[in-house]
């Protein structure tokens, strides 16, 4: 027999898994009322858009668009991480280099996204690795500034206990560094990957030929909002889907040596 405690407990947490859904069924419905009230013209209605969206699905262009962007985002993700984790990892152990590189992280900081993209174009054409290089440049200084505040409060216990055991470097790594240096990680991976997003998508529409982006730009063009709407439904679904099947269930896995 459940105890007094378990039944709140468990009334709780199911109602924690209503709010999701309740709020998503909200929305569609305010939703549907803007599109009356305004007209399909101007704010097309829900059922007006997932037809747009099944059709493009139907006919295979909006998978192939959205995997398009999909692979660019990858690319420029992984390639921006691993530059910044190792530069912004270096500022934060030794002083000298955080001293030579804080200059230039500024900079980098504050340069605009847009700024980036059209001289990684006009210097390297209209090509796929100027593409996924000005992504990965706007991106690469966010990842540094988070992973150098990360570097610098590591314990230095943790690693004195590593030298008395005899761990490896390698060891050490995997069971000493990383762990602490896991919540800077999380932190630089989602607001990398929404920083990403975006500037894929200006990448694309500035200067590609395929793409969400550059599907977007097309319809613009075309006064098509539904299939404006369609695309941008499609990809917001990609980018929840990548939250809550990936990043979640890392964050618990990461979180769980600190309990």
């Amino acid at each position: 027999m459940a105890s007094s405690t378990e039944a709140p407990a468990r009334s709780a947490f199911l109602g924690e898994r209503w709010h999701r859904p309740a709020s998503l069924v909200g929305l569609i419905g305010l939703w549907g009322l803007a599109a009356v009230l305004v007209g399909d013209a101007l704010f097309p209605g829900p059922a007006q858009v997932a037809g747009e969206l099944l059709r493009q699905v139907a006919a295979g262009e909006l998978l192939f668009h959205v995997g398009v962007t999909l692979g660019r985002v990858a690319v420029s993700f992984v390639l921006a991480m691993l530059a910044g984790c190792a530069v912004g990892v270096a500022m934060g152990l030794w002083p000298t280099v955080n001293r030579l590189a804080d200059g230039l992280l500024l900079v980098l900081l504050n340069v605009p996204a847009l700024v980036t993209i059209i001289l990684c174009y006009v210097w390297l054409g209209l090509t796929e690795t100027a593409a996924v290089l000005a992504v990965a440049i706007n991106k690469t200084p966010m990842v540094a500034v988070n992973m150098r505040e990360g570097a610098r409060v590591l314990d230095p216990a943790y690693a004195e206990l590593a030298r008395v055991y005899r761990f490896g470097r390698w060891k050490t790594l995997r069971h000493v560094v990383v762990p602490q240096l896991a919540p800077y990680l999380l932190a630089s991976t989602r607001n990398g990957l929404a920083l990403i997003w975006k500037i894929v998508l200006v990448v694309e529409l500035l200067g590609r030929s395929n793409g969400v982006g550059f599907k977007l730009q097309l319809y613009f063009q075309l006064f098509r909002i539904d299939s404006l709407l369609a695309y941008s439904i499609a990809f917001i679904v990609c980018v929840l889907a990548i939250e809550f099947a990936v990043l979640q269930p890392l964050e618990k896995r990461i979180s769980r040596w600190q309990r």
